[in-house]
């Protein structure tokens, strides 16, 4: 018999603790030898992992948010038999902005300027082009409209959460599509604020700018569709944890085929991003271009530069093209787990050649950081889940949910 109400389990508090646990002793420990070392590359890779791991993780939580809004407005009902996942893990958002929020503290008035070099004020002086990027790339502008970037992410995320509380009692027929209106005008809110901060402005000032010298038209939607692709991902392992806990009884595998489909497809998507970007610049060979990846590619990143592309596109796209793989739970949750740390490692490439250069390493406190951010997702998602009904089952389109097949 399956249950509508999730209790966390002795087994999944056990594993959370081991995460936390494990995690806040690497974050202390990186704090100790590595934070307040007077060795800059330590403190540099200190502060660097923590602005990966943060904005990585922050991104990755929100997409579930963009997933439920970009469903709403395209009026679809297939995702109700297991909505309140993504609901769920969106409910971190507030929780992972404030660390974000710590995180840029640190770097910005601790003014780490070897990780954002537009920080160093006479740099700035005798540097053209970042001198006429001073117009944005300043604490002051960095700040106010990271404030208003993940203010809106939380409160119209908080509205969107609120509305579906409603779903779990009868509505009349015009309280349905008062309900139904309301989601699709917070919807609509959320997904054009999300096209104008994650879409455009917030990966330009939170990543690109650590490599303030290069530019790129595509660098948004490439960070977008990493993290999105790790949080469908993320709801996918929610989605299997559950139902093989005797929860969601009506989630079947035609559900758990869609959200393959999203793992597969975005996996390809991102591979066309990365492709366009790396082969218009490689072909031109125009040196203010080319210094993004020469780095990246023939220097100490080499090997992760590769197994980047293997990670993110190889694999996903040879096991998920099959449509029994995207119906299999082992399949999708083995690959669910690839792709999180596949794009983690993107993130990853993103972030440190930049600051430290041949000084980089992925060792204990990187994967510490890791540890703990995973320990915090169960942490924090399991308490949302325990909450209310992970069901939504007055929703007015939850039968086409129930019969849903692909």
């Amino acid at each position: 018999m399956t249950k509508q109400h999730f209790e966390i389990s002795a087994g999944y508090k056990k594993w959370t603790n081991i995460l936390l646990g494990v995690g806040g002793l690497a974050l202390v420990l990186g704090f100790i030898f590595l934070g307040m070392s007077k060795d800059e590359h330590a403190q540099t890779r200190f502060w660097a992992v923590l602005l990966q791991n943060s904005t990585f993780f922050l991104l990755v939580v929100n997409a579930s948010m963009f997933f439920i809004c970009v469903t709403t407005l395209a009026m679809g009902g297939w995702q109700m038999a297991f909505r309140r996942v993504p609901e769920a893990i969106s409910s971190l958002v507030p929780v992972f902005s404030i660390l974000a929020l710590i995180v840029f503290a640190g770097i910005i008035f601790g003014h780490q300027h070897h990780i954002y070099h537009w920080l160093d004020k006479e740099h700035v002086e005798h540097d053209p082009i970042l001198k006429g990027k001073s117009g944005f790339l300043n604490p002051t502008f960095f700040f106010a409209w990271t404030l208003i970037s993940v203010g809106i992410w939380s409160w119209v995320g908080a509205k969107m959460r609120k509305l579906s509380a409603q779903a779990d009692e009868p509505m009349e027929k015009e309280g349905a599509k008062k309900f139904i209106w309301n989601n699709t005008v917070w919807g609509a809110i959320f997904v054009v604020f999300f096209g104008l901060t994650v879409g455009s402005t917030i990966p330009w000032l939170w990543l690109m700018s650590i490599d303030a010298h290069w530019y790129s038209t595509m660098y948004s939607w490439y960070t977008f569709v990493s993290s999105f692709v790790a949080g469908m991902s993320l709801v996918a392992l929610y989605v299997i944890y559950l139902k093989n806990n005797d929860h969601l009884e009506y989630v079947t595998e035609e559900h758990l085929h869609d959200l393959g489909k999203f793992m597969f497809a975005f996996s390809v998507f991102w591979t066309y991003l990365w492709y366009s970007q790396f082969m218009l610049i490689w072909y031109a060979n125009i040196p203010e271009e080319t210094v993004y990846f020469k780095p990246r590619m023939q220097g100490p990143y080499r090997g992760l530069f590769f197994l980047n592309l293997i990670v993110n596109f190889a694999v996903p796209f040879l096991l998920l093209m099959r449509r029994g793989s995207k119906r299999n739970y082992t399949t999708v949750t083995f690959l669910a787990v690839i792709i999180i740390l596949g794009h983690w490692i993107d993130f990853y490439q993103m972030v440190m050649p930049g600051p430290l250069g041949e000084h980089y390493s992925l060792g204990w406190f990187e994967f510490g950081i890791l540890i703990l951010y995973a320990g915090l997702i169960m942490l924090l998602v399991g308490r949302a889940l325990a909450k209310k009904p992970l069901t939504a089952m007055h929703h007015p389109f939850f039968k086409e949910s129930t019969i849903h097949h692909t």
